[in-house]
């Protein structure tokens, strides 16, 4: 309180003297005391999230890089037309014929927004090792590079109720890329004969490319009562024409507007793929590319047409034929013929990274077939050599699979070779290549849900698929960086 003025009388003197001292005492300027106040941390306050770099593999080889021809890049606000100008092992972990992982399934919608800015990366050139290949050296974390997002897709599992396929529909949009794949099943949606409706099928479509996604359909698969009787496995039908009347009934549903290209087949190499009538040859898949092919350029002229992707396989494995010599096959049965297709790649690296050459010693690395450039460039070759330099390639399939964090035996021993982490890094890094090469048009991650519809502690397919059941949380990390590498949804 302020202190107050004292009244003194002589009888009092003494005492008022004392009092007046000690009230002088309390009145005398005081040092403050100083407080230290902790604040409490606030419960909802959100911590600052540093991304997970993706790491940069350095390449591992014997040979050097094929130079890629000359062209100059045009940034464009639509992704390629696809018009445009262009083993045997010991190894427990080796291939056979009964892989199923990439298996086609395309549906794309392209966003109206300009393609980002970007600039184009060199494919490095790997300098052969003296004495042999030396081993593949460990990841070295680089910041996630910007990719071009109309060139990038990924496959779709579809075979879901409505409800699943929206929410599925809506994660493939979280990612950023511009196109979804979509295998058109043609045994299953017309079981019974060619007059089975289609509806179910045109609002899936729908729901795909409203939200701006371009749609890649392939069409594999034919029904029982278009191929010989008996007929196991899966295979073409007897007559082509039937497979053109179906594409022609497709387009005129409402998925035709909504659809930008077709692939025409999946993996008709393998026999678990062909079985029927037509012949187990390039020669035989062109006779149903043909009539297909016809039907779709009757209905657009702008849709492109990519032929169906061949699985990578070498030559005298029991039920397939060596990929690159069936891939020559077609062009001896006038595949240079069509100047407005795009050709359909399957580049898988299995357990190798995306830079990597053939070849090596671990099992799944002593084949050309088993390298994601290997096979890229090997198809190069043959395209330039028959006078399709100038046509593109979409790679309508790729990507690595891991077995990290499943709670079962892998299918295969080479999908522990790679991890989590490796997945990401190398789908990534093959994004990265195939747009710095100007023959390569939109590329398909294989796949984001396909452990959906799988057994996802035995099947192959869980080991490629982004989001997992089997696995918590049930996305893997590319989830994420498939995003901060596109830059994230459009509005």
């Amino acid at each position: 309180m302020p202190c107050m003025r004292l009244i003194t009388r002589p009888r009092t003197f003494l005492a008022f003297t004392v009092v007046a001292l000690l009230l002088l005492v309390g009145c005398a300027p005081q040092d403050p005391i100083v407080i230290v106040i902790t604040p409490t941390p606030d419960p909802n306050a959100v911590a600052a999230v540093t991304a997970t770099a993706v790491p940069t593999l350095e390449p591992t080889s014997t040979s050097t890089v094929t130079a890629a021809p000359t062209v100059t890049a045009t940034s464009t606000t639509e992704p390629p037309t696809g018009t445009a100008g262009p083993t045997s092992t010991t190894d427990p972990a080796a291939p056979t014929v009964t892989f199923r992982g990439p298996i086609i399934d395309p549906s794309y919608v392209v966003p109206t927004l300009p393609a980002p800015t970007r600039t184009l990366l060199p494919i490095p050139t790997i300098t052969p090792t003296p004495g042999g290949p030396s081993p593949t050296p460990g990841p070295s974390p680089t910041p996630v590079p910007r990719l071009d997002w109309t060139r990038m897709g990924l496959q779709l599992y579809s075979q879901t109720d409505q409800g699943d396929w929206q929410t599925t529909v809506g994660k493939a949009w979280e990612t950023g890329v511009a196109w979804v794949k979509i295998q058109v099943n043609w045994a299953f949606l017309q079981p019974n004969g060619p007059n089975d409706n289609l509806q179910e099928f045109e609002r899936q479509i729908e729901a795909a490319a409203r939200p701006g996604f371009n749609v890649l359909l392939s069409i594999a698969k034919a029904p029982d009562w278009a191929r010989p009787a008996g007929a196991i496995e899966d295979g073409p039908p007897s007559d082509p024409q039937l497979l053109a009347d179906f594409i022609t009934l497709l387009l005129s549903t409402k998925a035709g507007p909504v659809t930008r290209a077709i692939e025409i087949w999946n993996e008709p190499n393998l026999i678990r793929e062909w079985r029927g009538d037509l012949p187990f040859n390039g020669a035989g898949y062109m006779q149903l590319f043909a009539p297909s092919y016809e039907a779709i350029r009757a209905y657009s002229p702008d849709i492109t047409v990519v032929t169906g992707g061949l699985a990578p396989v070498g030559p005298n494995v029991p039920g397939a034929v060596d990929d690159r010599a069936f891939f020559r096959q077609m062009y001896s049965a006038g595949l240079g013929n069509y100047r407005d297709v795009a050709i359909g790649v399957h580049p898988y690296g299995w357990g190798n990274p995306p830079d990597a050459r053939c070849c090596g010693s671990r099992g799944w690395d002593e084949d050309p077939r088993f390298f994601f450039l290997d096979t890229i460039e090997d198809y190069y070759e043959i395209m330039a050599a028959n006078g399709h330099s100038g046509i593109q390639q979409w790679i309508t399939e790729f990507g690595w699979a891991t077995w990290e964090g499943i709670p079962s035996s892998p299918p295969d021993l080479w999908m522990t070779f790679n991890s989590a982490q490796q997945q990401a890094a190398y789908a990534i890094r093959a994004f990265e290549i195939g747009q710095s090469l100007p023959y390569v048009g939109v590329m398909f991650l294989w796949n984001l849900n396909f452990a959906q519809g799988a057994d996802p502690l035995r099947d192959e397919v869980t080991g490629y698929s982004i989001i997992n059941p089997a696995i918590t949380p049930n996305e893997r990390p590319l989830y994420a960086i498939l995003r901060m590498a596109t830059g994230g949804p459009r509005q």
